[in-house]
């Protein structure tokens, strides 16, 4: 790795470390590995329990298409990568036997090849980054290295922006549900353990997220 990389690594980290939410961060990220590996197609697929994606990013109509399909048929490159652990790439995507169905459904995308590698942690398996283009056998050993090189730098900066996403989301629910709680204990002359209680149990009843029946209530003064 020369200087002026590793400088631009470092400058890479200072960004990502420095956006507000997981998009914004997967988005800058995709600014500074497209113009190394010289495609302008890419997108990064955030990785959960049990083997789910989701998309976090894209740079263009084309891939949210190629990425729907694969989230939607649940297979592709992407689940490929969060099952087996290393990269993967195709130089013939229609012609791909591997993915039967994705390759089915993204025929007429226009998209020919694929480069897919892991943004890991010592721990864990942070997301997918995918790297299409439209040529047929685009992508080569020496652009799967730079790839790599660039997702295990970004991959804790987008895993910390997950952390505080979910950390400000929580924040947020607890609020709600904290307001809803007193529109029932002002109303009905509840303790705060049992208007938790309603709304937890209207939310079990009903298949409904709490803090969307906090939410419900908040806005329209009912629970139905």
């Amino acid at each position: 790795m020369n200087d002026e990389f590793a400088q631009e690594l470092a400058r890479m980290a200072q960004v990502l470390h420095e956006q507000p939410d997981v998009e914004q961060t997967a988005e800058r990220f995709l600014e500074f590995v497209l113009p190394r590996i010289g495609t302008v197609h890419a997108s990064l697929l955030l990785a959960h329990r049990g083997g789910r994606l989701e998309s976090a990013t894209a740079t263009d109509a084309l891939v949210e298409e190629a990425d729907r399909v694969q989230i939607e048929t649940g297979e592709g490159p992407g689940f490929s990568v969060v099952a087996d652990e290393k990269s993967v790439v195709s130089g013939d995507l229609p012609g791909d036997l591997r993915w039967p169905r994705w390759s089915e459904g993204i025929a007429g995308v226009g998209l020919r090849s694929v480069l897919s590698v892991r943004l890991r942690t010592p721990t864990t398996t942070v997301g997918v980054l995918n790297l299409y283009d439209p040529a047929t056998e685009r992508f080569g050993p020496n652009d799967d290295v730079i790839a790599q090189v660039f997702a295990d730098h970004a991959a804790v900066a987008v895993s910390n922006a997950r952390s505080e996403s979910t950390l400000w989301q929580a924040i947020d629910a607890r609020k709600l549900i904290g307001q809803a709680q007193g529109i029932l204990m002002e109303r009905f002359d509840l303790t705060d353990e049992q208007a938790f209680a309603v709304l937890r149990r209207y939310s079990q009843d009903n298949n409904v997220k709490l803090r969307d029946v906090a939410q419900r209530l908040i806005e329209t003064r009912r629970l139905s």
